[in-house]
């Protein structure tokens, strides 16, 4: 967790604090009251990847209000939002994952909070003066990707229907020079199961990239690569912004040879390179 101080000149500075976990597991937080003499704004930085980092944002947040007497305006960015995935409820007994998160993080009063590319429309919609900042706005940072969709080097894939929008989005930024082509899922009526991934449009020859904004274990991105190269797609790319790889790089290599995503998960320093594959990492 990072925590910046803004002055009344817009200077803004990394504060120092005491962290540490009581060996009950209770997350323990102290600040020191002269980083706060001058201070006009707080913002927290945060990637709520697990339990403690929720519980550690709590107890900073209440300290922090009883250092200021509630007097400066504090901002959260969180640029993955938990639980986004968690958006409605597919099984009676489970809970709206997307909900609760959304309750957690307004309980906790923020003058503003800023996501990266909500999963749907439900958490902005869940969520309490908060900015979402477009899957488009991020990929703009990443030059060298760019300017191979504005020179017309890239076909946009769409990977699903859900996904169909954002790609669109994508084409539209560059004018609609690079082309989009739908691909979509077969699925089992009775089991849900998807069958196979079929693709509307000619890659043969292309080089083409898929965008989407979560990649975790990666199958849907596998199997979508499986069928694009075998349909004769020359190059395969990925632009992921919420990057988890929770099985690492390697499922990818021999499909996919490119992949872009911002450090909006982890760290740059904590992703695991592949020999294979050529990984760029948009960086706040």
């Amino acid at each position: 967790m990072k925590i910046f101080s803004y002055n009344s000149t817009g200077s803004k500075s990394l504060v120092d604090y005491d962290h540490f976990t009581f060996s009950g597991g209770e997350e323990h937080v102290r600040f020191n009251t002269a980083n706060f003499s001058d201070s006009i704004k707080i913002e927290i930085f945060e990637r709520l990847t697990n339990s403690s980092k929720m519980v550690r944002l709590m107890i900073a947040v209440d300290a922090l209000k009883r250092l200021t007497d509630e007097s400066t305006p504090i901002e959260l960015v969180i640029p993955y939002f938990p639980y986004a995935r968690q958006d409605r409820v597919c099984v009676e007994g489970e809970a709206l994952g997307a909900a609760v998160m959304a309750s957690f993080i307004n309980s906790l009063h923020f003058s503003k909070v800023t996501i990266w590319d909500a999963h749907s429309d439900v958490s902005p919609a869940l969520i309490n003066r908060v900015t979402n900042v477009e899957q488009i706005t991020l990929l703009g940072r990443c030059e060298e990707l760019s300017q191979r969709l504005a020179k017309g080097e890239l076909t946009l894939i769409s990977p699903d229907a859900g996904a169909s929008k954002k790609t669109i989005k994508i084409s539209e930024k560059f004018d609609g020079v690079p082309e989009v082509i739908q691909a979509q899922k077969v699925r089992n009526l009775k089991t849900g199961e998807i069958i196979k991934t079929e693709i509307i449009g000619n890659v043969k020859g292309k080089n083409v990239l898929i965008a989407d904004d979560i990649c975790d274990g990666g199958r849907t991105f596998i199997e979508l690569a499986k069928v694009l190269k075998s349909n004769g797609a020359a190059e395969v790319s990925l632009f992921i912004t919420h990057g988890i790889f929770s099985k690492g790089l390697d499922v990818f290599e021999g499909l996919i040879e490119r992949i872009y995503t911002t450090d909006s998960f982890k760290p740059a320093n904590e992703f695991k390179n592949s020999n294979a594959i050529s990984l760029q990492i948009i960086e706040m």
